[in-house]
């Protein structure tokens, strides 16, 4: 039956409206394959960006503020002493947050910690969602197995070689573990518990943000605690950091 709400004629007309279930507009292609019938769902959960969502945003960092307000209040931030000009500390470590990169300089040039290295990454932040944004998730071992097998381990190898010739050993700790739970995954287990499908289910970006996360939070822990005078490693118990 013809939609009493669009033109008799076989003209589309445009028209302005912000709500587009009261009025939606749907083109239908019917061939002798397919059915007629549109199958459609309403999701109920979903807001308006303006003002619903805008609101919500507002309110979580309203509530935000107040939590760092009301700690503030109550306990002092971890600050050292006024900076004395005259005197470096050593060792003088940047905030928490770049220290992961402090410790990158200890091993490569500067060229290359401070600048290739941060900007390769910032430049795949930018990139990699343009690249196949409808793919399906779907395992890394779901297909080719000996062929994506063979490229793993291609690339730990050349991975190690790299890291070993800049003596970069705190990197291959988290790398020889994701590539441990890697080819963990990619076993073939009648008895596969639900950790193991689990790991199977997970595609490459999974993989790859995790070692990112992990080899970062290493990075950061070790210069938290483990550095001392002249950037030397020390125990965090020895008092010098």
């Amino acid at each position: 039956m013809p939609d009493p709400n669009m033109p008799d004629s076989n003209d589309f007309i445009a028209g302005m409206n912000s709500d587009s279930r009261k009025s939606p507009v749907r083109v239908a292609f019917v061939t002798r394959r397919t059915s007629a019938q549109v199958k459609a769902r309403d999701d109920g959960g979903t807001v308006m960006v303006f003002p619903e969502a805008l609101f919500r945003g507002a309110v979580a960092i309203e509530l935000l503020l107040l939590v760092l307000v009301v700690f503030s209040l109550f306990w002092d931030a971890p600050l050292e002493e006024l900076a004395n000009p005259l005197l470096t500390p050593n060792p003088a470590k940047a905030p928490w947050y770049f220290l992961g990169l402090q410790e990158l300089l200890h091993y490569f040039p500067p060229v290359v910690a401070g600048v290739l290295i941060p900007g390769l990454v910032v430049t795949a932040l930018i990139a990699i969602p343009y690249f196949q944004i409808n793919i399906e998730g779907e395992g890394l071992w779901s297909r080719n197995r000996t062929l994506r097998l063979r490229m793993v381990r291609i690339t730990l190898v050349l991975f190690i070689l790299f890291l070993a010739s800049f003596h970069v050993w705190v990197a291959l700790a988290p790398t020889l573990l994701m590539v441990g739970l890697m080819l963990y995954s990619a076993t073939e287990r009648h008895d596969a518990g639900r950790f193991h499908r689990w790991l199977a289910s997970k595609p490459l970006s999974f993989w790859i943000m995790s070692w990112f996360l992990l080899s970062s939070a290493v990075l950061t822990l070790i210069g938290t605690f483990f550095r001392g005078p002249g950037w030397s490693f020390v125990m965090p118990w020895s008092g010098q950091i």
